[in-house]
């Protein structure tokens, strides 16, 4: 009889965007896994190097520094993200915003420290919807500004950043895997015994990591927005890195967090962010219209209140 191959359990990471990448695969014993870390962290890199804010040399940034009108031309991913941000942009009525980089910079979430001058100009900026200021050429590969638009992709490169990772161990032949950046988290088939791969939604604490709730995906991928991580302190408050596009300043009264459940993971960082903007009410009527799986936790006054949307998080949902 033919010897079965035995998978071994590799546990990969490497530094992007500020943080980390990882990944948790199962793969033959006979595969030489350092040429996959190579490829992962290739992978990685490329999208840093072509939607960060960080890096004034990005092909985001090129087009930032574009005079309005002026076709640009930009790599495939990056028109794809630049794609996908614009649709969901619309879809969400303005909700998920990728040209709020003025008021990132501004709020001092960006490479410089905030800066009075600029958070008032954030704040009485008339903004034009980058769905509607931002001309794109797919077929071309180009795009161009047909408004003053300061470009930024936060709310949805990470996303996109884990879908290649997990592309990469596609093509590497690799079924099995766990793939993240900062939380942000993307499951492929399922674990070696046949189970889904549990994957916590982590309780909105700034001073512990905690799991609030477990859950169980395969073929899926899941991002959280929340309150509680990346922080500044302005005037003896904490402000949320996320921006509300409708005021140019950071979310005030928000959610805690929110959980999204989708195929993509770039999807699912997008609809966390949007969903975090428009709150519990109207967040949770869009995911519905949508057909989001969506986690809204909200600080109540006895504690932590849950809001569920759709097949996972809804009323019998399987989210311990």
């Amino acid at each position: 009889m033919p010897k079965t191959c035995t998978e071994i359990r590799h546990a990969l990471n490497g530094a992007t965007m500020g943080t980390r990448w990882t990944a948790l695969v199962f793969a033959p014993e006979t595969l030489d896994i350092a040429p996959v870390k190579a490829a992962l962290q290739a992978a990685v890199d490329t999208v840093d190097r072509q939607m960060s804010t960080w890096r004034p040399d990005s092909d985001l940034m090129r087009l930032n520094a574009a005079p309005v009108g002026e076709w640009v031309a930009l790599p495939a991913p990056l028109m794809q993200v630049l794609q996908l941000g614009l649709e969901i942009g619309a879809a969400s009525g303005g909700a998920f915003e990728i040209g709020m980089g003025d008021a990132v910079t501004a709020w001092g979430f960006g490479p410089q420290e905030a800066d009075p001058s600029r958070i008032r100009a954030a704040l009485q900026a008339a903004r034009i919807p980058a769905h509607e200021a931002l001309a794109l050429d797919p077929a071309g590969g180009r795009a161009r500004k047909t408004a003053p638009l300061a470009l930024d992709l936060n709310g949805i490169a990470k996303g996109y950043g884990v879908d290649r990772l997990a592309g990469v161990l596609r093509s590497q032949g690799i079924e099995r895997g766990l793939v993240g950046i900062d939380g942000e988290m993307r499951a492929l088939g399922q674990r070696p015994d046949g189970q889904p791969w549990s994957i916590a939604v982590e309780a909105p604490d700034p001073e512990r990591r905690a799991p609030q709730s477990i859950l169980a995906l395969e073929e899926a991928a899941v991002a959280t927005s929340g309150d509680y991580r990346h922080r500044i302190a302005v005037g003896g408050r904490h402000l949320s890195h996320t921006m509300d596009p409708r005021r140019g300043a950071p979310l005030d009264g928000s959610p805690a967090s929110v959980t999204v459940v989708a195929r993509s993971c770039a999807a699912a960082d997008a609809w966390a962010t949007a969903l975090m903007v428009l709150g519990a009410q109207e967040g949770a009527a869009l995911a519905h219209r949508q057909g989001l799986d969506a986690l809204f936790l909200l600080r109540g006054p006895s504690g932590l209140e849950t809001v569920g949307v759709g097949r996972l998080f809804g009323t019998g949902a399987a989210a311990a």
